[in-house]
């Protein structure tokens, strides 16, 4: 049986099904254990990429309020591998392990014993975390809101020593390193040449867009766990997606690009990633018209968007059309008061001015 030591950690990955925005998805969880006082913490991500890791380690080691002198992986995360007695790391996670002054292990290949440890904490997480399946809509927000969820286990008692976890992970904190006067920045930087749609490939199967002004050109993209920027020349954020994982190819379209693609061309409405972004029957009715009226819509969905947002603009446009009221004019009223005190709030009442009536008919003329 090995020896752990106050401050030393193992990381692993496991897998769970969550219902992020109401569909259920398979996502990765990274958890990181302390074998010394059994305490463990665990953050959530889309895959097992060097960014996911990096991200994870920096926001369990600040809510920690430390680092561990030592961190043992698996042999196939993504940070790196151990062929023979070679060590190949991935750059970002070269650099973050820089910054914090850890040092790290990778398991010998079939000695699963050497992180026995963090696997049964991500068993342990899997079913009193993880069951029934986790709801969330934000799944930054979730990963805060995750990090104390573990408090219940650390006022078990240690399974051979027989001591609160929670004391025992005092010694593990006394142990740590001091968290660096500077934060790191977990992001990949990468030039990358865009379609001829403006569109920039991201792991193999995944697409994103830019900006029509930059199609067939290089941008630069800042990668990170759970977005994907795009930079212009001056490295000024020209867009935000969301990054995606998995298997499947996946597009995610920008709807001020999308937008702007389709007020050049109305006529790739039917074939637009904006049109599968459109609620019935506002999509109806865009469906039918021709392209002098479809142009006006679209118009009108993109000014009402850059002062109010793509959601808003929709509401008022959909609502709109249920009330018979399909102008500029219209839609922006509607999307005012949508932003302001919502459509089913009753006009506020004012002042009770009865006293000054009362007050005048006293009066003599």
């Amino acid at each position: 049986e090995l020896v752990w030591h106050p401050g030393e950690s193992q990381a692993d990955f496991g897998e769970a099904d969550f219902l992020e925005r109401g569909t259920r998805v398979r996502k990765k969880y990274l958890t990181l254990s302390f074998p010394y006082s059994n305490d463990s913490f665990t953050q959530v991500f889309g895959g097992e990429t060097a960014e996911c890791v990096c991200q994870g380690l920096k926001d369990i080691f600040a809510y920690i309020g430390g680092v561990p002198s030592v961190v043992v992986f698996d042999n196939a995360t993504g940070v790196g591998r151990r062929i023979g007695e070679v060590i190949h790391e991935a750059e970002l996670f070269s650099r973050m392990r820089a910054h914090y002054g850890f040092s790290v292990r990778f398991c010998n290949p079939e000695s699963g014993h050497e992180k026995g440890n963090v696997e049964a904490k991500i068993g342990y997480t899997r079913r009193n975390l993880f069951v029934p399946e986790p709801m969330f809509d934000d799944i930054e927000d979730y990963n805060r809101a995750l990090l104390p969820m573990h408090a219940s286990k650390a006022q078990e008692s240690h399974y051979k020593k027989l001591l609160p976890i929670n004391e025992l992970f005092e010694e593990d904190k006394r142990a740590l390193l001091p968290l660096p006067r500077s934060p790191f920045d977990p992001v990949h930087y990468e030039y990358l040449k865009t379609d001829g749609y403006g569109k920039v490939r991201i792991d193999s199967r995944h697409y994103y867009s830019t900006s029509p002004a930059y199609a067939g050109q290089e941008v630069l993209v800042a990668i990170r766990a759970h977005s994907i920027d795009i930079l212009d020349d001056h490295k000024r954020l020209v867009v935000r997606h969301s990054r995606v994982y998995g298997e499947r190819r996946s597009d995610s379209c920008d709807y001020r690009t999308s937008l702007a693609v389709l007020m050049n061309n109305p006529g790739a409405w039917k074939n637009s990633g904006i049109r599968e972004m459109v609620p019935d029957p506002l999509k109806t009715l865009m469906d039918r018209q021709e392209r002098m009226e479809l142009h006006a819509t679209l118009r009108t969905m993109q000014r009402l968007s850059s002062e109010y947002g793509f959601e808003i603009a929709l509401q008022a446009l959909e609502e709109g059309v249920q009330r018979s009221r399909t102008s500029f004019h219209d839609a922006a009223i509607l999307a005012a008061r949508i932003a302001g005190y919502g459509l089913n709030m009753a006009p506020e009442r004012g002042q009770d001015l009865h006293v000054y009536d009362e007050f005048l008919e006293g009066l003599e003329v």
